[in-house]
């Protein structure tokens, strides 16, 4: 979330930042020379229990959710011994439910203004399981009881546009999500840590990263081991991709969760544990293997690069990302159960080095963010 925060450090010089961030979320963090709280150590592990609760290339988000609770325990224990050691004039928090389940519980304990920032919003069941579908609902009464409770949210933020958010109810007395965030919610639009203009060399940034002159292939899964499975297909997918393209260059990018020595990899593929600043490598590549994440496929989007995006299957929040990229006319949408090695290595030909002009995104969420959030200081 520093990107959101460094256009109000622009604007309020001396203000002072703490951070409380779990893994691997707390790395870029500390990177960017943002000051940690010692507090972290008490979170819970919420993205080691997502990749336990994984069903191989999927993750079904109600599952999660349910499973997670003993760990949100941790963490609201966290914030309450927080709240009341020390005095904060604003809680801004990404995506953190956690907070909001604790606000609605104690609510004496929320002594500053608390702004919540979403990239989606309410939850569909992915299965026809009812039991699902009854923990769907309840999520989504949660999620909607936090909004309306005035002493919960004093302003929501969401990255992203309207059109984001689905046109429909989700059940028995939930309201028209669309209407309900135009209410109760502030759209910013997305959020890049870049101006894509300044990368829009792919052969000056090629030369720049160190990458030869041949085609270049990056093949990115995000934040979790989760998505392993799809670095070991475009893993076992390169040696006949060179014996056509012989100058063919490919890299995986393992992130923070997994070890690089983890991965099953043809002799000339290029394996990186996490990259800072991976937006640069995704400007000099000539095509990008990528998950369904918001993060990853609007930066691509913005990149107006060509890509191959496997959305994690059961995962309600990445099938939301893939309707927006419908919408953009952006990437190319592929199913990881029904994509073999031939299967990939016949659409990676057909889309490498295909010129795309995708439409514009607005970018200057952070700012917008800003705008909103200083007034509250």
């Amino acid at each position: 979330m520093h990107r959101e925060i460094w256009p109000l450090q622009e604007r309020t010089p001396d203000i002072e930042i703490s951070w409380l961030a779990g893994d691997p979320a707390r790395r870029v963090i500390e990177e960017a020379g943002e000051y940690l709280l010692p507090e972290c150590e008490l979170l819970g592990k919420d993205s080691y229990l997502a990749e336990k609760v994984s069903n191989g290339y999927g993750l079904n988000v109600n599952k999660y959710l349910f499973s997670v609770l003993l760990e949100w325990r941790k963490t609201i224990a966290a914030i309450r011994r927080l709240i009341k050691e020390k005095k904060f004039d604003l809680i801004i928090a990404d995506e953190a439910y956690e907070l909001i389940v604790a606000f609605l519980l104690f609510p004496g304990i929320k002594k500053a203004p608390f702004v919540m920032i979403y990239d989606f919003f309410g939850f569909d069941a992915t299965t026809k399981n009812p039991f699902e579908k009854m923990g769907t609902y309840f999520w989504n009464l949660a999620w909607v009881t936090g909004n309306r409770t005035p002493w919960v949210e004093d302003m929501s933020l969401f990255v992203g546009d309207v059109e984001d958010i689905a046109d429909k109810c989700y059940g028995l007395f939930l309201p028209n999500f669309r209407k309900h965030a135009k209410k109760h919610y502030k759209f910013l639009g997305s959020i890049l840590a870049f101006n894509p203009q300044d990368y829009s060399n792919t052969e000056e940034m090629k030369g720049e990263l160190g990458y030869g002159a041949g085609p270049l292939i990056i093949c990115s899964i995000g934040g979790t081991a989760i998505g392993v499975d799809l670095l070991n297909l475009c893993s076992r997918t390169y040696k006949t991709l060179r014996n056509r393209l012989p100058e063919l260059q490919m890299v995986l990018i393992c992130g923070p969760r997994i070890l690089p020595d983890s991965i099953k990899v043809t002799d000339g593929i290029q394996v990186k544990g996490y990259v800072p600043d991976l937006y640069k490598h995704f400007a000099a590549c000539d095509l990008a293997i990528v998950q369904g994440g918001g993060t990853t496929t609007m930066e691509l989007v913005a990149l107006n690069k060509n890509f191959l995006y496997f959305p994690l299957e059961e995962h309600y929040e990445q099938k939301l990302v893939s309707d927006k990229l419908e919408r953009l006319g952006a990437g190319v949408k592929m199913s990881f159960s029904e994509t073999d090695e031939n299967t990939l290595l016949k659409v990676v030909l057909e889309n490498l080095g295909k010129t795309v002009d995708y439409e514009k995104i607005k970018i200057d969420g952070a700012v917008k963010a800003a705008e909103f959030i200083q007034p509250l200081l």
